[in-house]
């Protein structure tokens, strides 16, 4: 059998090398399960294939710039392999095809020819496409059995002539354009705070704010991301039956979310080149199922503060590859509603994000409803809160974030309520005296009064009192808080009253130019 070196000039570190006749793509199921039953002469690199835009052009630039690779077996095994549809839609690439379309981005690309949406960057030859297709040969396989036993049938097979090549075609660069300008605005790195209605006006607002502010800088993955740490993202009034915009500019649809819930929620049994579900982890993962003890401390206490559930194991640190991503999950009950706070320690924004709000959500739905039927309380859905620890978007999802941004984020803003929570500002001017009421949101009701001739000195007082203050309330508050001061320095002479333009007398504008000079 002839041996060589598989070399990948894309995404190096992202798979493993051998020096055999075969690649294996092993779609979700985790690549190290199979790498333990072959030999390294067996195999040319196995590595996971988890998105079928993102990835399948990276593993199509490989293959063909090794053309000594004769075999490909495609591993589709799993309900997460199913879920994901990557090993499914390069299935349908040697099957049926692809043709000349545009991505999501507007972008010309080669579109495979499959339910599920895959693409091919356009810089590379549709005639090298074709030839992969008709001269490599590949095979599906439905465990990990049936994949080692194919990888090792081939090694005792004379391989057919190497195809053409190598063939290495250009890449397009990726441009950040974050801030309207080649790198990030200013802005603070650590702690953030957005909130919304629904999981998809928040992650609209999220993207905003990472593309806008995040520091970018490189990943052990063979890419870059642009990143804000500990972001807290609050969804408020998510419907039951989950909001999906129309058109649907979310990464997944509603057939997606069906399975995704069903792995946050049900235990799965252990099963070889499966790292984890979520629900695994709540399930059984410590000996304990994490939901059902909630549920029944819940019930028994609603105002318990000990409603925790946790998914980092200690052992996680001891030679895991991939720990999970959701740690942690917290309860409360306030007010009548149940809010549930979950903390990620790392956290893909643009691909993942909405996946992740919505199965949370589910599982909130879920005990909310257990709760109420163990106690005979009336305990209503609260909001959703999700703390990102690493909030990241990785540099090839730039450009479609950026499309989304500026489609959706302008309507949001025109959209949004002037509600906020840290209440409303009266402002008047009372006997040569600029008088602030602080008022409750709702219900109006006087909780502060300043007073002073300063616009400066006021504004300070009140941004000491309200630290939570909205940005835009902050600025239109000190706009008013300085109109109301040069009314008073036109002793009379001027007009004020909120939200209204401030007039000057003809007596007090000719009056001023005398003080001028």
């Amino acid at each position: 059998m002839a041996q060589f070196s598989y070399q990948p000039p894309y995404k190096p570190n992202q798979v493993i090398c051998g020096s055999g006749p075969t690649v294996v793509v092993t779609g979700w199921t985790v690549k190290e399960s199979l790498v333990k039953y072959l030999l390294p002469r067996e195999y040319a690199a196995i590595g996971n294939l988890y998105s079928p835009t993102r990835g399948i052009s990276p593993l199509i630039r490989n293959l063909l710039a090794n053309p000594q690779v004769s075999y490909l077996v495609i591993l589709n095994a799993t309900p997460e392999d199913s879920n994901a549809g990557s090993p499914q839609c390069l299935l349908d690439f040697f099957r049926h095809g692809f043709t000349l379309g545009t991505g999501e981005t507007g972008r010309e690309c080669w579109v495979i020819r499959s339910s599920i949406i895959g693409y091919i960057d356009r810089e590379i030859d549709g005639r090298a496409l074709e030839q992969l297709r008709k001269s490599l040969q590949w095979q599906e396989a439905k465990s990990i059995p049936e994949a080692v036993s194919l990888v090792k049938s081939y090694t005792l097979k004379d391989p057919p002539p190497p195809r053409k090549g190598p063939l290495i075609f250009p890449e397009r660069e990726i441009t950040v354009t974050t801030g309207h300008s080649h790198f990030p605005s200013p802005g603070p790195t650590y702690g953030h705070r957005i909130e919304g209605k629904t999981i998809a006006i928040t992650w609209v607002k999220i993207l905003h704010r990472i593309r806008t502010i995040g520091t970018i800088r490189p990943t052990a993955y063979d890419s870059k991301w642009q990143e804000l740490i500990d972001l807290m993202a609050i969804i408020t009034e998510e419907p039951e039956d989950f909001y999906f915009p129309e058109p649907n500019y979310l990464p997944i649809g509603r057939q997606f979310l069906g399975a995704y819930i069903s792995q946050m929620l049900d235990d799965t049994p252990q099963e070889e080149g499966v790292k984890y579900t979520y629900g695994t982890r709540l399930r059984s993962w410590f000996g304990r199922d994490q939901i059902e003890q909630v549920i029944g401390k819940l019930a028994g206490d609603i105002n318990s503060t000990r409603a925790v559930m946790s998914l980092w194991d200690v052992k996680d640190y001891e030679g895991n590859d991939s720990p999970p991503c959701l740690n942690h999950i917290w309860l409360e009950h306030q007010k009548g509603k149940l809010s549930l706070t979950a903390t990620f320690r790392s956290n893909d924004m643009f691909t993942a994000w909405p996946a992740n709000a919505m199965g949370l959500r589910a599982l909130q739905q879920h005990i909310c409803t257990e709760i109420n039927q163990k106690s005979n309380l009336q305990i209503k859905l609260g909001p959703l809160i999700i703390i990102s620890q690493s909030a990241h978007i990785y540099d090839d999802t730039w450009e479609h974030a950026d499309l989304i941004i500026e489609r959706e984020y302008v309507k949001i803003c025109k959209e949004r309520e002037y509600a906020d929570p840290s209440g409303s500002f009266a402002v008047t001017i009372e006997l040569g005296t600029i008088v602030v009421d602080h008022l409750t949101p709702g219900s109006g009701e006087i909780v502060h009064r300043y007073s002073g001739k300063s616009a400066r000195k006021l504004y300070q007082q009140i941004a000491a009192d309200c630290p939570g203050l909205e940005v835009e309330h902050a600025l239109y508050l000190g706009t008013e808080l300085q109109k109301a001061e040069i009314a008073l320095f036109h002793e009379g002479d001027g007009v004020y009253q909120q939200d209204k333009p401030f007039l000057v007398s003809r007596r007090g504008a000719e009056a001023q130019r005398g003080r001028l000079g």
